[in-house]
């Protein structure tokens, strides 16, 4: 009855969409915050689960395990969210079934990270641990993010254009780089002097690890710009379109040179921080970009079509 009664008001009209994007928004923080943890090498500042030390909840007084322990507290709003989103969703009629299935995956996604983390813990920060739960992170935000878009539709309607089938598939080509281009980051991070605490071994080789991430950014880049480039083409269909992709652009700028900067000043922690909450901003921008290119919005169109 419970439930039933938080179903009830949570589906109210217009909440949904504020619901859709504080769980988007929330699940971004947590990314960020995560990194944070790694980072600043305290991913063992809190060596128990749920409290942080055995026999007391809360952490000591040690900056490694305020940071470790303020992500834990802090995941409970994107698994809160998530939740709360995938019951609102359920009672939506008018929200097509995808939609409410893609609520609960992404809610199921956050929910496993509770698990993970504590095998991250127990395996005294596996570096492969540490990237599938980073991994992770990022499909639970692409999921918030295409809920966002489908819960968007309701008000907006769906444009009368329809993408052509190679925009589409290069689309499909350009988050597909893009993910390959944040995990093989992930992999250099982990291989370099920032992958924790300083008695948690190495993934892979450093250099080698670069030489992936950067041929990575470059099957990146030629995605997007040949995706740019059909957009400016047809930018008197869609303005709005051609403006997402603009903005990609210029946030995949902005990360190369955070990461150009970041490996010319010796990799501080500060600057590889900011590297990774733009890799994450990067990674939000294309699943929304691709997303629009499969079921555009109506505010997207203008008098002519693609």
């Amino acid at each position: 009855m419970a439930v039933e009664t938080l179903r009830a008001r949570v589906a109210a009209p217009g909440r949904l969409f504020a619901l859709a994007v504080g769980a988007a928004a929330s699940l971004y923080v947590i990314t960020v915050t995560g990194a944070l943890v790694r980072l600043t090498g305290s991913g063992l500042g809190c060596e128990s689960w749920p409290g942080c030390q055995k026999g007391t909840f809360f952490p000591a007084e040690d900056y490694h395990g305020f940071i470790e322990f303020g992500n834990r507290v802090f995941g409970a709003v994107p698994l809160l969210f998530t939740f709360v989103t995938w019951l609102a969703a359920r009672r939506t009629d008018e929200l097509p079934e995808l939609a409410r299935r893609l609520a609960l995956a992404t809610f199921l996604v956050t929910l496993a990270q509770a698990p993970i983390g504590l095998v991250v813990i127990a395996t005294d920060l596996e570096p492969v641990a540490v990237v599938i739960h980073f991994v992770l992170a990022l499909v639970a935000l692409a999921g918030a993010l295409l809920l966002v878009l489908e819960v968007r539709a309701l008000e907006a309607g769906r444009a009368r254009f329809v993408v052509p089938g190679e925009l589409r598939r290069a689309g499909l080509v350009l988050v597909a780089a893009c993910l390959g281009l944040v995990v093989t980051g992930t992999f250099t991070t982990a291989a370099g002097p920032h992958s924790g605490d300083p008695d948690v071994g190495r993934l892979w080789v450093l250099d080698h690890a670069i030489w992936l991430h950067v041929r990575s950014a470059a099957v990146f880049g030629l995605a997007l710009v040949f995706v740019l480039g059909y957009l400016t083409a047809k930018r008197a269909a869609s303005p709005r379109l051609f403006a997402a992709g603009l903005g990609l652009l210029a946030l995949s700028l902005a990360q190369a040179a955070i990461g150009e900067l970041q490996w010319r000043t010796e990799l501080p922690w500060g600057i590889v921080l900011v590297h990774v909450a733009l890799a994450a901003a990067v990674w939000a921008a294309t699943v929304v970009l691709v997303g629009l290119l499969f079921r555009p919005l109506r505010w997207l169109e203008a008098a002519t079509t693609l």
